[in-house]
C-alpha cells in the first residue's frame, strides 16, 4: 500500500477545495503553507469537498494517509448527511434504544423513500388524507429540487417517471410536512447549529455556542394556494436571497442568542431551557445512531451543519444535517460568526504547531470543556460527564431530567450552552 508523502517541516501545510475567506484567513493568519493543487499528496491540513475524500478513501487508490495529515470529512459521512440514510439510522437506533429500556420521543418526521417506499407512504397518505408532505432529493442541498405536496395525484405521475428508471439520481424522500411551525413576527424559521465529531469511537462531540435562525420573506400559512411559494415555506438562503422581501443587512437571520433571548421573554426560561436541551440532545442521539456505522478514521473529523425545525407546541424535528455547511457570508455578523466557527475548528484538531495523529487528543478532556465557541457536550470516556448528564436537574432536559425517571436515552440532565450568552449560565 502506497504511503502519502509527508514532510518533516514545522509549518503547517495546507489544502482547500473551497475558495472560502473563513478557511484561507485562519489558516494564513496561523502562518501556515498554503500548497496548489500540483503538489496534492504534500498537505497537512485538508479542507476537502465530499468528492475529493471520497477519491481519497477509495480502496482502488491503494493510498494511506501518513500520521501528520488531517481531513475534513469522514469516509462514509453520507450515514448521516444523507436524508435517506440519516432517516434509516436514526429510526433503527431508536427502535434499539427502545428494546433496551431507554425510550425517546421520534424527532424526525414519517418519512419514506421514494420511488421504493411508494406502496407504504400511500397507505400512510390514506390514513391520513388532509396532511401535508415535504420531498426532498436524497442527496441535494440548498433547497434545490423540494415541493410540498397534499394529494396523491400530485406525485404519481412523478413516480410512475422514475419507477421506470430507478437510480440513487432520481431517489427522493417524502416527509410529513411540520405545518404548525413556530413562528416569530408570522414568519417560519429553522435553527443552524453546528457540531464538531473529532471522534466517533470513543464518540466525542463539541456544540458550538454560535448559530442562527432562519426566516422566511413572507408570512406564514398553509393554505393550498401557496403549497407552491417557497418563500414561504423554504428557509433555505439560497432560495430567500432571492425574494423581493429579502433584508441584506441582516440577510433574515438572528443570531442564536437573540433567538433564546426572545424565547425567554416570550415562553419563559425554564421552557426554553427544556427546548434547548432537547435540541442538544437530539444531535448527540442522531450522532450515537451513526457511532458503529461510521468509519472511525484517526485522519478525519467533521464539522456538521445540524437544522432543525421547532413547531408550536415547542417540540424541536431535525429536519438534516449538512457535511459541508455553507461557509460564505451573506452580512457582516455572519462573516464573523463563520471565521470564529472556522478558527475554534482549527484550534480543536489542529490544537499545536503542527500535526502530529499519534499525539493527538481524541478523547483526553475533562467536563465542561471548551475550544472557544465549542463546548464539549459529549464524551464517553469521561463518566463523570455522562454522570452528569444523566443527574436529575432542575432545569430539565432532554425529556425531563434523570433517564431512570422519564425513561429517555439517557441524554437529559445537562444544560446545553448553544445559544446562551458567552456560554454562560446566569
Amino acid at each position: 500500500m502506497h504511503r502519502r508523502h509527508t514532510h518533516t517541516s514545522t509549518t503547517v501545510k495546507w489544502r482547500t477545495d473551497l475558495e472560502k475567506g473563513a478557511i484561507s484567513s485562519n489558516c494564513d493568519r496561523r502562518g501556515w503553507e498554503r500548497v496548489s493543487s500540483d503538489n496534492s499528496d504534500d498537505w497537512n491540513f485538508y479542507w476537502a469537498s465530499v468528492s475529493t475524500v471520497k477519491q481519497i478513501f477509495n480502496p482502488e487508490n491503494g493510498y494511506r494517509l501518513g500520521d501528520n495529515q488531517v481531513i475534513s470529512h469522514f469516509p462514509n459521512h453520507y450515514e448521516l448527511t444523507r436524508k435517506d440514510m440519516m432517516v434509516k439510522n436514526i429510526k433503527r437506533f431508536l427502535k434499539e434504544q427502545h428494546k433496551e429500556g431507554h425510550t425517546m420521543d421520534d424527532y424526525v418526521p414519517t418519512t419514506y423513500l421514494l420511488p421504493a417506499d411508494y406502496s407504504l407512504f400511500v397507505e400512510e397518505f390514506r390514513r391520513n388524507p388532509h396532511s401535508m408532505w415535504i420531498m426532498k432529493p436524497t442527496a441535494k442541498a440548498r433547497g434545490i429540487g423540494i415541493f410540498i405536496v397534499n394529494k396523491l395525484a400530485q406525485i404519481k405521475k412523478w413516480a410512475n417517471n422514475r419507477m421506470s428508471t430507478p437510480t440513487s439520481h432520481n431517489n427522493y424522500v417524502i416527509s410529513r410536512y411540520i405545518d404548525n411551525p413556530l413562528l416569530i413576527g408570522g414568519k417560519k424559521f429553522d435553527l443552524r447549529i453546528y457540531a464538531l465529531v473529532t471522534s466517533y469511537r470513543p464518540l466525542r462531540v463539541f456544540i458550538h455556542e454560535d448559530g442562527f435562525a432562519r426566516f422566511t420573506n413572507a408570512r406564514y400559512n398553509n393554505d393550498v394556494t401557496d403549497l407552491d411559494n417557497m418563500y414561504v415555506h423554504l428557509t433555505n438562503v439560497a432560495i430567500q436571497k432571492n425574494g423581493e422581501d429579502y433584508n441584506e443587512k441582516h440577510g433574515n437571520k438572528w443570531v442564536l442568542k437573540n433567538l433564546r433571548l426572545y424565547m425567554e421573554a416570550t415562553v419563559g426560561y425554564d421552557k426554553t431551557t427544556v427546548l434547548f436541551q432537547q435540541i442538544e440532545d437530539i444531535i448527540i442521539s442522531s450522532l450515537r445512531a451513526v457511532q458503529h456505522v461510521i468509519i472511525n478514521d484517526k485522519h478525519c473529523f467533521e464539522c456538521y451543519g445540524y437544522d432543525v425545525i421547532i413547531d408550536d407546541a415547542l417540540k424541536p424535528w431535525l429536519v438534516e444535517v449538512n457535511a459541508s455547511p455553507s461557509l460564505g457570508a451573506t452580512t457582516h455578523n455572519d462573516r464573523i460568526m463563520k471565521h470564529g466557527l472556522i478558527n475554534d475548528t482549527l484550534c480543536a484538531v489542529i490544537p499545536g504547531p503542527t500535526v502530529d495523529l499519534r499525539a493527538r487528543p481524541h478523547n483526553a478532556g475533562h467536563q465542561g470543556e471548551r475550544v472557544g465557541g465549542y463546548y464539549l457536550a459529549y464524551d464517553e470516556t469521561l463518566g463523570d460527564l455522562n454522570k452528569h448528564r444523566n443527574r436529575k436537574d432542575g432545569n430539565g432536559g432532554g425529556n425531563g431530567g434523570n433517564a431512570s425517571e422519564t425513561g429517555n436515552s439517557g441524554l437529559g440532565g445537562s444544560r446545553s450552552r448553544f445559544g446562551s450568552r458567552n456560554g454562560k449560565w446566569r
